[in-house]
């Protein structure tokens, strides 16, 4: 490449840019305010117009070649101070550019979870960010015991693992809350079966609710809203993850919307346990481990740290304080439904 190709094309940004050399090898003067204040704005205009720094920078040191019958050394410190002038104002540009685009992406994603702009003109902005609303779409939500943040290395790290993996997929992955959430296509569930492993490899402690899949720019809205459903169900009742799905949890928002009904329910089918010696706790713990375990007695032991003569022993208790058998399947499903409510009311903590 010759001198004179080197920076054809960028007359624009180096208009003047040899008589500014040229005055000050002559007089030995550093380059004006401004001059450096010049520079600086070729620099912005440059990368507003999407010119990379380093063909300009080569285009300038080109440039500079050009200008003869001076001293070597004052010219240099005099490219030294134009191309430092003219390298803020690209990187001055560039910084302000990308605080835009990150106000730009975050007022999206408030306006996409919250459902808070004209879903036509959401559709059109969430091409810019990789969603095609037109499709179905399913929401991950990972929390964690340290927040999630935008920038944070775990959030970098898991980021970087889905896009390795999933390089051409249109997934949005973005923070709300201190929580890390994951947009995907509804019909590649591995895309969020990933994140859910990854959120648990960063941090065991973390809890990753999914929520179902649902069409349109407001499916997005609606299964963000059941992945937070089910986090906040689980806060409430205990239960445990690593992954919670909101289409395996619909029967507990069902069982609450008559709380009155289930109150009564948990009244007379668990109100016995309360004439237990050490009260209802222990045996309503046995009820809630069971049912966990599949109704296996060893597998209950084993999650209570119990023998399994002692939770035999328990459950023989609850048969002859409730009247309900834990071991018959039309008995069980009394039981179990009360001590569902039970979890959602918090009896026997809290009074019905």
């Amino acid at each position: 490449m010759t001198e004179q190709s080197a920076y054809e094309g960028y007359g624009a940004y180096l208009d003047g840019y040899a008589g500014i050399l040229a005055g000050v090898c002559a007089t030995g003067r550093r380059l004006r305010r401004e001059e450096l204040e010049g520079l600086r704005e070729r620099g912005e205009r440059a990368a507003e117009a999407g010119i990379g720094l380093r063909v300009l920078v080569r285009a300038h040191l080109a440039a500079a070649r050009e200008v003869r019958g001076v001293d070597p050394d004052l010219l240099l410190g005099a490219v030294e101070q134009a191309v430092d002038a003219f390298a803020e104002g690209h990187e001055r540009a560039q910084a302000l550019a990308v605080r835009q685009e990150e106000a730009a992406r975050r007022e999206f994603i408030d306006d996409l979870l919250y459902g808070r702009s004209d879903l036509g003109r959401l559709a059109e902005r969430a091409e810019r960010f990789g969603l095609l609303l037109s499709h179905a779409h399913a929401v991950a939500v990972a929390q964690a015991p340290e927040p999630f943040g935008d920038g944070y290395p775990v959030s970098r790290s898991i980021e970087s693992s889905l896009l390795a993996r999933f390089p051409t997929r249109r997934i949005l992955l973005t923070t709300k809350d201190g929580r890390l959430i994951c947009v995907a296509p509804a019909d590649e569930p591995e895309v969020l079966a990933h994140f859910a492993k990854q959120a648990y490899a960063a941090d065991e402690g973390s809890l990753v609710a999914v929520g179902r899949p649902h069409p349109g720019a407001g499916g997005v809205v609606h299964s963000y809203e059941e992945a937070l459903g089910a986090l906040d169900l689980a806060d409430r009742v205990g239960l445990e993850g690593p992954v919670l799905y909101a289409a395996d949890l619909l029967v507990y928002p069902v069982l609450g919307r008559d709380r009155q009904a289930m109150a009564d329910l948990v009244r007379t089918v668990l109100g016995p346990l309360t004439a237990a010696r050490g009260g209802a706790r222990p045996l309503l713990d046995t009820l809630h481990a069971y049912f966990d375990a599949g109704c296996v007695t060893a597998e209950t032991a084993r999650r209570l740290a119990l023998s399994v003569r002692a939770v035999t022993y328990r459950l023989d208790r609850i048969h002859r304080l409730t009247g309900a058998d834990p071991g018959d399947p039309t008995q069980r499903y009394t039981l179990q439904t009360a001590a569902i409510g039970a979890r959602l009311l918090g009896w026997p903590d809290e009074q019905l």
